[in-house]
């Protein structure tokens, strides 16, 4: 099975993302309520300004996945206005700078190890208002969470791990790293699972972690990546998959 990340060039594609996010976010998840999205299609303020890419698939040329590259336009960006930051925002050109969000993948396409990791084990799907949060704890859980929560619960087997690449995830991080290359970007801001950010780990695309949990579309944590890191590190981890990140720039 193979696919295909193009940037989004028209309101029908447009509203093809909108309507998978509305069944995987609201139908699915349940991270936010069908009845605010009468029409079906989840969309927000942000999503004018932002630069989308799909993902299809070659054969049936099904929409699988999506993902939105933000950009300051005056309006700042949403991890600025949802986490709060231990970091200087002012220190890094406004222009340099795009948030990662809204990345979203077709449960058919989707392996429970992935569910796992782009929206958080159970702990990380619930609202962090019924959270103890302690700086102690790698990520926010309630008590009674604690108290049975086994470390290794939800850890994949490694050597199955090995040999998937989880392709729609690297396709679309492969697309909008290329886009950001030709933009002359420097940094990425993303809030998201700390699931998805080791997995992205394992494949040198790196994100430090700058601030602590939050409630936003299910547990999520702010977090920055530099892309002269991203390609110190996936140069070393996988070689052959910088080779692909980085042809024709």
């Amino acid at each position: 099975m193979s696919f295909t990340v193009n940037i989004v060039s028209d309101a029908k594609e447009l509203t093809e993302i909108f309507r998978l996010r509305y069944k995987v976010h609201c139908l699915e998840w349940g991270f936010e309520k069908p009845e605010n999205y009468p029409d079906g299609l989840l969309t927000d303020n942000y999503d004018h300004h932002a630069l989308h890419f799909t993902a299809r698939d070659d054969h049936s040329q099904k929409l699988v996945g999506a993902i939105r590259l933000l950009f300051d336009k005056g309006e700042g960006f949403p991890i600025e206005k949802y986490c709060e930051l231990d970091i200087n925002t002012n220190e890094i050109p406004r222009e340099k700078i795009s948030e990662i969000s809204r990345t979203v993948i077709h449960r058919d396409y989707r392996r429970r190890t992935e569910d796992k990791y782009i929206y958080g084990p159970d702990e990380e799907r619930r609202s962090i208002g019924s959270f103890a949060y302690s700086h102690n704890y790698s990520y926010a859980r309630r008590y009674e969470d604690r108290q049975k929560y086994k470390p290794n619960a939800h850890r994949v087997n490694t050597q199955i791990e090995r040999r998937e690449r989880h392709e729609i995830i690297i396709s679309l991080f492969k697309a909008i790293y290329r886009e950001s290359k030709r933009r002359e970007l420097t940094h990425w801001y993303a809030v998201m699972t700390k699931g998805i950010v080791a997995l992205l780990d394992k494949f040198g695309l790196a994100f430090k972690e700058i601030g602590d949990p939050v409630d936003y579309h299910g547990i999520r944590t702010p977090y920055i990546s530099e892309l002269r890191k991203i390609e110190e590190e996936m140069s070393v981890k996988d070689p052959k998959l910088y080779e692909e990140f980085s042809r024709g720039l």
